[in-house]
């Protein structure tokens, strides 16, 4: 069932607001175009999920934000999420703190904010902005085209390989501040990046809405891992979608740490239009308390060859629930092509509820295709042997749910948030 809902945002002040930034006519034209069809569009159709019943007309309005003097100043709930020497920070509605190293510049690789980016780099921006991911598709895209701020933008140059992590952190304290960031990497042929953001919250209870986009352009031959961990509290209902165009033989590694406590729509998309062009992607998610999250991955073969490998790990415990999504779709031509996906949920309380959903849509013959999909409670068997070896019945449960979310958490590629997002596991499955 397809809903629609009132919204209360001025066009006129939309349009004010991009000019005083002085964005490009095409970005007005853009965010006006946004906000009309928000008014005419629904809200996305999910799998057993309404999200008309979430709370999510808490968009605040644009504020500006001023620059930190030290990292230092930012909310205790943000200390410690930093550890690059190439690092942006977003807090509430804009960018306040910017360090690219010399290097980087060097190698003609781009890492600024968005906003700066449209005024700088309009070539770069304008071809791939919203490309991805159309305002048209729906209420919350339409939305995120209206009002987006602050945001990352990444362009590797051909043929360079960026050796060390770029990484973001976003930070919202201001429940009155519009916090919709826009994530855009363009990766030229033969080119390599890792990047990794944090979003993280500070509300004390103030509702809010997250509403955030990536767009990740691969081209012939490039490499692109792509890592992000959420940590939104309970009264933030987070709304984002990911997607990747991937070329001939580019790549994309997606890995996802959905941990917030509040509501989650996650979205995590790649479409493989490239022969030979592979996307992995790994997504984990802890749910607590009341907390409901629509999580989707999708992998869209179009090129011959092409592969595709998706994991999700789900741990549910309270009255939380978890719709886990994992649609692989073959288009007619793409011969040759590989697709596999695993969903698991692990369910920690009786109350708790978690469906996994594989989708396998198969329009060519000559391809391969799988999926491996389970829900279930910690393995009493597993849990007896560790007993047997002296291990406390707790501590073995610990291990066993620690074991079966390893294979994404390993895989972030800055040793801190890897660190991070395996304390914000104990932390939930803790309490």
């Amino acid at each position: 069932m397809s809903t629609q809902t009132q919204l209360s945002i001025d066009t006129n002040a939309v349009i004010e607001l991009s000019r005083s930034k002085q964005e490009p006519e095409w970005m007005t034209a853009l965010r006006t175009e946004g906000l009309a069809l928000a008014n005419s569009l629904e809200l996305p159709t999910l799998e057993k999920t309404r999200i008309d019943r979430w709370s999510i007309s808490s968009y605040g309005s644009y504020k500006t934000q001023t620059p930190l003097t030290s990292l230092e100043s930012l909310p205790e709930v943000a200390q410690g999420l930093t550890n690059s020497d190439n690092l942006i920070v977003q807090r509430n509605s804009g960018v306040v703190y910017s360090q690219v190293s010399e290097e980087l510049k060097k190698q003609g690789v781009i890492f600024t904010d968005l906003e700066t980016a449209i005024r700088d780099h309009a070539d770069l921006v304008k071809p791939y902005f919203m490309k991805a991911i159309e305002a048209n598709e729906n209420q919350l895209t339409a939305l995120h085209a209206a009002l987006w701020n602050g945001g990352i933008f990444i362009y590797v140059p051909k043929d360079v390989r960026v050796e060390v992590p770029l990484q973001a952190l976003f930070v919202t304290d201001d429940a009155e501040a519009t916090f919709a960031p826009h994530v855009l990497i363009v990766a030229e042929q033969f080119s390599s990046v890792s990047y990794v953001d944090n979003f993280v919250s500070s509300l004390s209870g103030a509702e809010l809405v997250q509403n955030g986009i990536v767009e990740v352009f691969a081209k012939p031959g490039s490499r692109v891992s792509y890592a992000s961990v959420h940590n939104f509290e309970e009264s933030v209902t987070d709304l984002t979608y990911r997607r990747a165009i991937l070329d001939n033989d580019a790549s994309i590694a997606w890995v996802v740490g959905e941990m917030n406590y509040g509501n989650t729509l996650s979205d995590t998309t790649s479409i493989l239009k490239g022969k030979g062009s592979d996307s992995d992607a790994k997504i984990i998610c802890v749910g607590t308390h009341e907390q409901k999250l629509n999580l989707t991955t999708r992998a869209v073969h179009w090129g011959k060859a092409s592969t595709s490998d998706m994991i999700t790990r789900a741990v549910m415990r309270d009255s939380a629930t978890a719709i886990i999504n994992g649609i692989t779709k073959i288009e007619k031509g793409a011969q040759g092509c590989n697709g596999q996906q695993t969903e698991k949920v692990l369910m920690l309380s009786p109350k708790a509820r978690g469906d996994a959903n594989p989708i396998l849509l198969i329009d060519e013959d000559d391809v391969k295709a799988g999926h491996a999909a389970s829900v279930g409670q910690v393995n009493a068997e597993q849990v007896h042997y560790l007993m047997s070896r002296g291990i406390t019945k707790e501590e073995a449960q610990r291990l066993i749910i620690y074991g079966f979310l390893a294979p994404v958490v390993s895989e972030i590629p800055i040793k801190s948030v890897e660190e991070q997002l395996q304390s914000l596991v104990e932390r939930k499955l803790g309490q």
